[in-house]
């Protein structure tokens, strides 16, 4: 009888030399390959986030041109962007065999837009960009309640969830900041 075939470990779909980084998953969860950046890969996430806040505003005005929808139309497409990225960013981990890689950036990516919907894509000021950036930072490292509970949920879901709540709390202090006439 043929001694049975070897397992491999449940994540473990990388070879000898490395992550497969040029795998569309890892690819796509690691914006490019920007996550590789050896220092604050989260921090260019953030950033590439910025561009994608402005072009799903953009495009959500031209998609509802003449009516009073735009936000509804921009809510819909930043949603279908984080739930695209559960299934995305839990194939990235595992082919990467961690559980939440630090180089996967397209959290930080998708969170930045989801942070933007508190601000009309008109008011989108660059100050507003920047202190929307600087406070989605702070949440995203500082994890407040309930962030650090949330990265504990499975694969791509707890990947992607924590900046989610990261991007609550930026939005609720630039909806704060709006209404009292500091930005």
């Amino acid at each position: 009888m043929p001694p049975p075939p070897p397992t491999q470990p449940p994540f473990s779909t990388a070879d000898a030399a490395g992550p497969p980084w040029f795998a569309p998953a890892v690819l796509l969860a690691t914006a490019g390959g920007l996550g590789r950046v050896p220092f604050a890969p989260g921090t260019f996430g953030a950033l590439l986030g910025l561009p994608l806040a402005l072009v799903t505003g953009a495009g959500a005005a031209r998609l509802a041109a003449g009516t009073s929808a735009a936000p509804l139309v921009e809510a819909a497409i930043v949603a279908a962007i984080c739930l695209v990225g559960i299934p995305i960013c839990t194939r990235a981990a595992r082919l990467m065999n961690r559980k939440d890689p630090g180089a996967i950036v397209l959290d930080e990516v998708a969170s930045m837009p989801l942070a933007l919907l508190a601000i009309p894509w008109a008011a989108r000021t660059p100050l507003v960009l920047a202190v929307a950036f600087v406070l989605l930072r702070i949440f995203d490292i500082g994890k407040p309640f309930p962030c650090r509970q949330l990265e504990k949920l499975p694969a791509g879901l707890g990947i992607m969830a924590d900046d989610w709540a990261a991007a609550a709390w930026t939005a609720g202090c630039l909806a704060v900041a709006r209404w009292q006439h500091w930005l």
